[in-house]
């Protein structure tokens, strides 16, 4: 597959670039900073350096053109609320429209734990705008044409990968390790038929494969 990251540079991306490249993708990961061009080539990676934030739906839709999937793994960072609204709910659904415009179905939404219109996050909390724009990203892609799967892992943490997660409806959240989360990310971009399905994980004690399973249609 041909598969474009938006977000090429974050800590997750990173680790799932070489995942993807080893299993015989083409994979380009956007970048916003030039000066991170070489971390994402040596990831085996073809970096390319556009501003989403800046960008209008026709332009993102020239550089998704081409491509088989999307993972949207980019983030304002927190901290502007003015910013996270353009990146994570404004540039994210311009990239959904984008994708639909030229015909790339597949679409991989890195969301978080709890994400959702009940996010609980009260107004007055600095995570507030950012609960706020992925619950509106997020909803806006469940309502598009899309092969879409959003995932909810759970916090990110620095610890090595296991390859076993926990997941279920009943699962509350924790943290997970984004090594882990990358091979999610990986192992459901060769699960088309888990495509329509909102996946929340925590690390846990089941294979990945064996988790994902369960939400294939």
């Amino acid at each position: 597959m041909r598969i474009v990251i938006i977000g090429g540079h974050g800590r997750v991306a990173l680790l799932l670039c070489p995942l993807l490249v080893d299993a015989g993708h083409e994979v380009t990961a956007v970048v916003r900073n030039p000066s991170h061009v070489d971390d994402v080539a040596a990831t085996g990676a073809t970096p390319v350096v556009a501003d989403l934030e800046a960008f209008d739906r026709e332009r993102i839709g020239a550089l998704l053109a081409g491509h088989d999937a999307i993972v949207w793994s980019a983030g304002a960072g927190g901290g502007d609320p003015e910013r996270t609204r353009a990146v994570d709910r404004d540039a994210a659904i311009r990239s959904m429209d984008a994708a639909a415009a030229v015909g790339v179905e597949r679409y991989v939404m890195v969301s978080y734990f709890g994400a959702g219109p009940e996010h609980g996050v009260p107004p007055g909390s600095s995570f507030h705008p950012y609960a706020e724009a992925k619950a509106a990203a997020d909803e806006h892609l469940r309502r598009t044409g899309l092969d879409w799967t959003i995932l909810g892992p759970s916090t990110l943490t620095s610890e090595p990968g296991t390859g076993l997660i926990e997941v279920g409806d009943d699962v509350t959240g924790s943290s997970v390790p984004r090594a882990d989360v990358a091979r999610v990310i990986a192992a459901v971009l060769e699960r088309p038929r888990t495509a329509r399905s909102t996946i929340a994980f925590n690390a846990g004690t089941t294979p990945i494969d064996e988790a994902l399973a369960r939400y294939e249609r």
